[in-house]
């Protein structure tokens, strides 16, 4: 039984995983909470999950955990291997370089197609929603969160969550990363031995990733029902023009931008969302970039063709700050949302320092990433009230799903653009007509470790 399944090609998998959660959500949400109890002769409802809602629940966040497990030591190690394999490279700083400029080049792109859609539509004066839903955020964005989010706290990058329990800073963990990385080349030969230990241990981290990607189908069932069961869809109905000009955002980003830019640089774009693919798929059904980045990682080195060398740094580095869908097409329109709501008008420099907001925030905002961190950054900018971001929370679950999918898919894209330009993109593999399953263990699937102070042939 378990060989037919692994016969069965893993977007397949998702797919009916995908399927399956929906099913599995209607039936959750259609049975209701548990029922009520007599409390001094007196009926109270019920407002606990009921059995299948807490089932489907604890399935998807378990495999979540798993995978943002992993990707501590993930990031940790191959970033270090990945320095220390540029010793001899001559244009590393140009790739970095290279690849903040199409950071920004395609956020920039995609906030103004925000802006856009957003004096198009109008959301603000289309909307139902209760003006008694408007409250200020727990948790906001500021300007001073990039410098504070670069200054390790500790040697691991933990930090409080609020509830007594611990997280991790990716982008403290990326800073620690380099300078390890960046002092055993310092060191010279006297870090050969810690370097081989560090890449055995990327070795077997890496196959402990593969255990948990074998779990992907499952985690779908989960993370599509929890959803599905918690939310449904009657919240649309308030928010529709809102919620369909942000989807039609993300449409254009991902169905017309993104092929656009890979037709320029001499790219299949029916390739490209090929390799892709189990990236996204699981981004749309986590809502998050971090979960999905040891499945981003792996696509893009092993379906897309770019080296390893460069993917475990580039990659990492996007899931904190390349995000087109919750940093530039979202707080776009939802701050166009809230600035129509209460009747503020916009000026041409309230748009540009949206747009500044969206190219340059996402790192700002890197330590405490999220849309609504993002959103709350942008209408404090503005100076619009901050209420306005309850307004939105209630389509937010539903709308995260096809903004996470934007954000992975421009973080696979910006790694296979810059290795095009820069020569050092595999082309044999990217424009392979069998897509490599990334259920296959590694040393199945062929890495590409890729030289780069060598260009890979047109």
């Amino acid at each position: 039984m378990l060989a037919r399944l692994r016969r069965v090609p893993f977007a397949v998998q998702v797919l009916l995983g995908l399927v399956i959660g929906i099913a599995l959500g209607l039936v959750a949400r259609a049975m209701g909470p548990v029922a009520g109890s007599f409390v001094d002769g007196v009926l109270v409802p019920g407002t606990d999950a009921n059995w299948l809602t807490s089932t489907l629940t604890t399935i998807g966040n378990t495999f979540v955990g798993l995978l943002r497990a992993i990707v501590v030591p993930l990031i940790v190690t191959a970033i270090i291997v990945s320095i220390a394999n540029l010793k001899q490279v001559s244009n590393a700083a140009r790739l970095a370089g290279q690849t903040l400029l199409w950071f920004a080049i395609t956020s920039l792109i995609a906030v103004s197609i925000g802006i856009g859609l957003g004096l198009l539509t109008q959301p603000g004066n289309r909307s139902s929603v209760d003006a008694d839903l408007a409250a200020a955020p727990a948790t906001t964005g500021s300007w001073w969160d990039f410098l504070t989010g670069l200054v390790p706290a500790n040697f691991l990058g933990l930090e409080g969550n609020g509830d007594g329990g611990v997280s991790f800073n990716i982008l403290q963990l990326i800073v620690v990363s380099v300078a390890i990385g960046v002092a055993a080349l310092k060191v010279g030969d006297a870090a050969d031995p810690f370097l081989s230990v560090t890449r055995s241990v990327l070795a077997i981290v890496q196959k402990v990733l593969w255990w948990v990607i074998l779990l992907a189908p499952l985690g779908t069932v989960g993370l599509i029902g929890k959803a599905v069961a918690s939310y449904g869809w009657e919240s649309l109905g308030s928010l529709g023009v809102f919620v369909g000009a942000v989807y039609a955002g993300l449409a254009i980003v991902l169905l017309v931008v993104y092929p656009v830019l890979l037709k320029l640089h001499g790219l299949s774009p029916v390739r490209f969302y090929a390799g892709a693919w189990p990236a996204i798929q699981l981004a749309f059904v986590s809502r998050s970039s971090i979960g999905t980045l040891p499945v981003t990682q792996r696509v893009t080195e092993t379906d897309l063709g770019v080296p390893r060398s460069y993917a475990s740094f580039a990659v990492p580095l996007g899931a904190t700050t390349k995000m087109d869908g919750c940093a530039a097409i979202y707080p776009a329109l939802a701050a166009i949302f809230v600035a129509e709501f209460f009747d503020v008008d916009l000026s041409i420099t309230d748009y540009l320092l949206i747009a500044l907001v969206s190219v340059v925030g996402s790192a700002a905002t890197a330590g405490v990433t999220g849309a609504v961190v993002m959103l709350t950054l942008t209408l404090s900018t503005l100076g619009l009230p901050l209420a306005g971001v309850g307004l939105l929370l209630a389509v937010d679950p539903i709308l995260d799903m096809g903004r996470t999918a934007t954000n992975v898919t421009g973080q696979a894209l910006v790694p296979t653009i810059v290795a095009k330009r820069e020569g050092l993109l595999d082309l044999v593999r990217f424009n392979s007509t069998r897509t490599a399953d990334p259920l296959a263990p590694i040393e199945q699937r062929g890495g590409v470790d890729g030289d780069l102070r060598a260009p890979q042939p047109a």
